[in-house]
């Protein structure tokens, strides 16, 4: 019996050592006159993320973590986060974390822009999520864009567009319901808006016209794009027409800075 309580013992012992050994070790911060404490852990990961010791797209450890790390509050930890998301470093995704930020996607705006190769150019993988498809009344700015009266019948896909499993945008795509007969049904059966116009007909289209500005997010964008919201997002408005010039597609696009960036081609 004495054997065994001695043999648990040790096992203890051991798992406990080894616990405490996996855990990286404590290097806490001390307050040095004219820097602040928040600081200099901005430096230290600054530093770090520079050399490779983080390397881009990894999950940083937590706030609590980190507070354990350098010795301070959450609060100190949280500013120095946010000092490297304001700087492109870090991106902090609602809800998951913060990561090491990856390199920024260019997004060019040619004639024929399509999601997908725009993703696989830079050796991603393209995916959506739909968030809505349906058919609705146009308000003006969308009757604007399709050049249709306002109160016109349109059809609405809204989706998140994602590069590898990354959120780069979030789209809401109109059609006219009229012209377009089937263009629901034909985007239930295929992900591809590209497919789903050929389904109806329109064998191929142009981007016609682009329009850039931008704005703070909105809370359910912020989720939806896993940023933070003050961090600005682009918005962009697109018209895309046929090959005899009738307007095909008015659309609204949501992209987060921290990851992509609008490049207008000649």
């Amino acid at each position: 019996m004495v054997n065994r309580l001695l043999a648990a013992r040790d096992s203890l012992v051991d798992e406990t050592s080894m616990t405490v050994a996996d855990h990286p070790p404590t290097h806490p911060v001390e307050r040095q006159e004219g820097i602040a404490l928040w600081r200099q852990i901005y430096n230290r990961l600054r530093e770090e993320i520079a050399a490779g010791v983080s390397q881009p797209g990894t999950q940083l450890p937590t706030e609590a973590e980190m507070s354990a790390r350098f010795g301070v509050n959450r609060h100190t930890v949280r500013r120095a986060l946010e000092e490297l998301s304001r700087h492109g470093l870090v991106r902090v995704e609602q809800g998951r974390g913060s990561f090491v930020a990856e390199d920024v996607l260019d997004y060019a705006v040619e004639a024929r822009t399509r999601f997908s190769q725009w993703i696989r150019r830079h050796n991603k993988e393209p995916s959506g999520r739909i968030l809505r498809l349906q058919e609705v009344t146009s308000d003006q700015r969308v009757a604007r864009g399709l050049g249709i009266r306002a109160g016109g019948r349109v059809v609405l896909l809204e989706r998140v567009g994602f590069a590898d499993d990354r959120p780069v945008s979030l789209t809401r795509h109109y059609f006219p319901a009229v012209r377009l007969k089937g263009i629901e049904e034909a985007l239930r059966a295929t992900p591809s808006i590209t497919e789903a116009l050929q389904a109806v007909g329109i064998d191929d289209y142009l981007r016609q016209q682009t329009r850039v500005s931008a704005r703070l997010p909105t809370p359910s964008e912020a989720d939806l794009l896993r940023t933070a919201r003050s961090r600005p997002v682009l918005v962009t408005e697109s018209v895309n027409v046929d090959r005899s010039g009738a307007v095909i597609e008015f659309s609204i696009g949501c992209y987060p800075t921290p990851r992509v960036q609008i490049v207008f081609e000649p």
